[in-house]
């Protein structure tokens, strides 16, 4: 029981979080599924490998009722992807990722979770099991993990930019990385390196601002970082645009490298672009074949 009020108050508005974030992400995984573009289907695999007994966690949508007729058991039709597959999410929840240029625009952090949420909706409910990078969630199935990635991911961080977490991975699983990717690139790169050593495939998702996109700010302007750790004053803030894209691009450029040499996939996308789009992207990059 919650004795300090302060303390109740502050749980009971992370408790209301839950249902409008998992709303969104259920929302935003039915666009997947039902509209023009979603695939219907069990599995991310299209080869099929063989039929399994039925386990906790798969739905009734999975089981192939007319393998299941021929005896007294239920079956589930798998894949080829699914039989040893994992897909581990690692979701940027540090002050940067908290930004939006606009009072009606939304955060980096609120689509990074949106999107990791739905994307891990669409998988479990096909199937897979799906879980956080490190050691704080592993990949499960089931409509309960579910509900445990939505109260993990309303987690914040302090720190200014998010570094990738990769203990824990599971040998020859897939990832997904959603980030601004501002922070040490060479944070990243050892990261990515270390879970290609472990067969690991995955993707790269950068998300960022409008604002951050196309730097428009002019006149004098007083630039801070989220978590306040660092600020620079400038008197002609249009002076430094062509320099900050300059970086920007060569950031860029370096994830994009990252992304070749390790055998991921890199993506990227602005908060001022449609949420399903960005969730259709990811959803068929881990359907190939990595």
């Amino acid at each position: 029981m919650i004795s300090n009020p302060q303390l109740r108050t502050r749980a009971e508005a992370e408790a209301a979080r839950l249902p409008p974030l998992l709303a969104q992400a259920e929302q935003l995984a039915g666009t997947v599924l039902l509209g023009e573009h979603g695939r219907r289907r069990a599995g991310l695999g299209d080869d099929f490998w063989q039929y399994r007994p039925v386990q906790p966690g798969d739905s009734l949508r999975m089981i192939d009722w007319r393998r299941s007729a021929r005896s007294d058991a239920q079956f589930v039709r798998q894949r080829e992807w699914q039989v040893a597959q994992s897909v581990m999410l690692w979701v940027d929840q540090a002050a940067s990722m908290g930004f939006a240029s606009t009072k009606e625009g939304v955060t980096k952090r609120d689509r990074a979770r949106v999107l990791s949420l739905a994307l891990s909706i669409l998988l479990i409910r096909s199937g897979e099991r799906v879980g956080l990078t490190g050691t704080t969630l592993p990949p499960r199935r089931g409509e309960a993990q579910i509900l445990r990635l939505t109260e993990m991911l309303l987690t914040d961080e302090n720190d200014d930019y998010g570094t990738p977490e990769a203990r824990a991975m599971l040998p020859h699983a897939r990832a997904v990385f959603l980030s601004d990717f501002l922070g040490d690139m060479d944070a990243v790169e050892a990261a990515l390196l270390k879970a290609a050593d472990r067969g690991v495939r995955g993707v790269i998702f950068q998300i960022l601002d409008p604002a951050e996109e196309s730097f428009p700010y002019e006149g004098r302007a007083i630039f801070e970082s989220m978590g306040g750790s660092l600020s620079h004053e400038t008197r002609k803030a249009s002076e430094l645009r062509q320099r900050y894209l300059d970086r920007l691009a060569k950031r860029r450029d370096r994830l994009q490298h990252l992304a070749r040499v390790t055998g991921w996939q890199f993506g990227s996308h602005d908060t001022g672009h449609s949420a399903q789009s960005a969730l259709l992207w990811i959803y068929r990059a881990l359907e190939q074949k990595l």
